[in-house]
Parts: C-alpha cells; sequence; structure tokens
C-alpha cells in the first residue's frame, strides 16, 4: 500500500469512529505535514466523493450526513450514494453480458456482493436486480479466463506477451511475440491491438484465436495510442489497416427513418436525399464485414461505388438466391 493510500485510509477511518476531528487529531494520527494533511482531505473530498465538512469555527472535520447529501456509504477509497449504487448495479449487469462466464464476472462478482450489501438488499431483491437488467448477444465468441487475464496483465503491466495464433483466413497457425497496446471488445468477443515483433509492425489479434498464452518477462515496445489509432482504426468493423477508400450506399425512404440514427462509422457521412432517402458515405479497408452489414439490409440499400463492393454484394445475393431456388 502506498504511503498516500495508508493515509487515505486513516483519515477516512478515524472520521468514522469519531463525529468531529481537529486538525490537530489528524496531524497526531498521520505524523506528517500540515500541508500533506490539507492535500489528502482535498483528495479524498474531491477526486474520491467522501463527504467532509469543515467547521471553521471549531477548527473540525466531520462526514455530512444532512438529508440534501443523503445517506451515502463507502467501499474502500470511495463513496457513493444511493442512486450511484443502483447505476453501479445496472453497469455490472452490462459488464456480465460482455462476458456471462469468463474472468471478468469472476472477478466483478464480489464487488456485486459488496454494492448489494450497501444498498441493502435481501436475496429476494438480488434476484430481482438481475432479472430487470437483461443483455442479449447473439454469436458469441467466449474466450478462456486465462487468456484473457494474460492477456490483461501483460497489457496493463507493459510486458510482453507469446502464443500461438490461428489465422482463419488461412486455416495456418503461427508462434508470435507481440508488445500488446490495447483491448477491444467488438461484437461480442475480443481483440488486442499490439505490435508484432515477427512482422515488426501493428496488428490486431482475436483472443478467442490464441492458444498456449504466456506473459513474457521482458518490457513490451511502446507505441502511443495515437500511432495505433492511426494504424489499425482506419478501416470498417473490426477489419484493421490504413489503406482506406471510401464506399457510397443508398439506403430507401423506408430504410432511411432508422439508417440516419445510425453511427456505422466515426467518420460516416449522412446526406438526404431528394426523394427521402439517405446516401450514407464511409471508409473502409476490407470487403468482408462491409459486405456482410450491407446484406443485411436487402433491398432496402444499394452501393453505388465502388464497384468492387457492388459486384461482391450482387455475386452473394444470386448466390444465397441459388441456395433457395
Amino acid at each position: 500500500m502506498g504511503a498516500q493510500t495508508d493515509r487515505l485510509v486513516r483519515i477516512e477511518s478515524l472520521l468514522r469512529r469519531k463525529r468531529q476531528v481537529t486538525f490537530q487529531d489528524l496531524l497526531n494520527e498521520l505524523e506528517a505535514s500540515p500541508a500533506t494533511v490539507k492535500r489528502d482531505l482535498a483528495y479524498l473530498r474531491d477526486r474520491l466523493g467522501c463527504p467532509i465538512l469543515y467547521d471553521r469555527g471549531d477548527n473540525t472535520y466531520r462526514i455530512d450526513e444532512s438529508p440534501q447529501v443523503g445517506e451515502r456509504r463507502e467501499i474502500p477509497g470511495l463513496w457513493f450514494n444511493g442512486k450511484e449504487l443502483h447505476a453501479l448495479l445496472t453497469a455490472h449487469q452490462l459488464l456480465s453480458g460482455l462476458d456471462p462466464n469468463g474472468a471478468l464476472n469472476r472477478h466483478v462478482t464480489p464487488l456485486l456482493e459488496r454494492l448489494h450489501n450497501l444498498v441493502g438488499q435481501n436475496d429476494r431483491d438480488k434476484i430481482d436486480v438481475m432479472q430487470r437488467v437483461r443483455v442479449v448477444s447473439a454469436g458469441i465468441r467466449p474466450v478462456e479466463a486465462p487468456c484473457f487475464e494474460a492477456v490483461s496483465n501483460a497489457l496493463l503491466g507493459r510486458k510482453r506477451l507469446r502464443f500461438t495464433y490461428h489465422t482463419r483466413s488461412r486455416n495456418t497457425k503461427s508462434d508470435r511475440e507481440v508488445s500488446p497496446q490495447r483491448l477491444i471488445h467488438y461484437r461480442n468477443t475480443w481483440y488486442l491491438d499490439a505490435w508484432c515483433h515477427l512482422n515488426q509492425d501493428l496488428r490486431r489479434f482475436a483472443l478467442d484465436a490464441m492458444d498456449q498464452v504466456q506473459v513474457q518477462d521482458q518490457a513490451a515496445k511502446e507505441v502511443s495510442i495515437k500511432e495505433v489509432a492511426k494504424a489499425l482504426d482506419g478501416g470498417y468493423g473490426i477489419y484493421a489497416g490504413n489503406h482506406v477508400r471510401w464506399a457510397t450506399l443508398v439506403f430507401t425512404q423506408r430504410a432511411a427513418q432508422w439508417v440516419s440514427h445510425e453511427q456505422w462509422h466515426p467518420e460516416q457521412q449522412l446526406r438526404t436525399l431528394d426523394d427521402g432517402s439517405v446516401e450514407m458515405k464511409l471508409p473502409f479497408t476490407d470487403l468482408t464485414e462491409l459486405s456482410m452489414d450491407v446484406l443485411r439490409h436487402g433491398p432496402e440499400v444499394k452501393v453505388t461505388e465502388p464497384t468492387e463492393l457492388s459486384q461482391l454484394v450482387a455475386q452473394q445475393l444470386r448466390e444465397a438466391l441459388a441456395v433457395y431456388s
């Protein structure tokens, strides 16, 4: 435990034990300088949300328990009121939906129990909370907990990572050593952006395609997040790359009512045409995922550019029709 963390815990403990605490009490308890104690009090109040009040007349500090503030409850280092706690319980349900049986849910469950206890819920209330927030996920590609934990440890510990990788498009396996840079959750599975020491450039790896994952002692190569984003985020969906092209899609008037509120890409450009249809322009680097999303809209969309994408969608529609004919 760091020196400041230790002081913060001791301040919280003292404030809980005594209704009023003088500044001298704090100095005696912490054996620190007045400037340090003042900084710690400000950090507790402003950064961690502890409702500390100062009485200038008595030169004392206390926890604010007034009705205006509302009842606030504490877990180590953080203070919450009732509304904040209920929001956290809801957020936990969303988080559980990302990883229903893996590392995330297993590690967050103890926090969930603490939150339920702070809210004062009984077993029936806990079940009710679980039923009132539902996260629907289809086509989940689960990641084994040991793999997720190893990747997370390497990413946050700034260490290199070794694993065997299955490249599905070529149905090949290769041994990789990478320097993790960023973890991404996209469409029900996890990806790692990393510097690949085999290829000497930035690559995106699907965690569910990794095997024999091991954290290395060697420090990771540092790449700025700005550089990672420039190299990997230009494409459409999860397909990485910086050789960006643009596609133009025209949606019918009927589809326009919902497409005009959708974000297919952060840099997309939308324009309503004279007949009420909507034109969408968006960047991409690979046709695969973009063509799948175009097909999802069937006759409600037409690709006008590029010809390569238009031909691919038309070919896929002909092949689909042949299956049913």
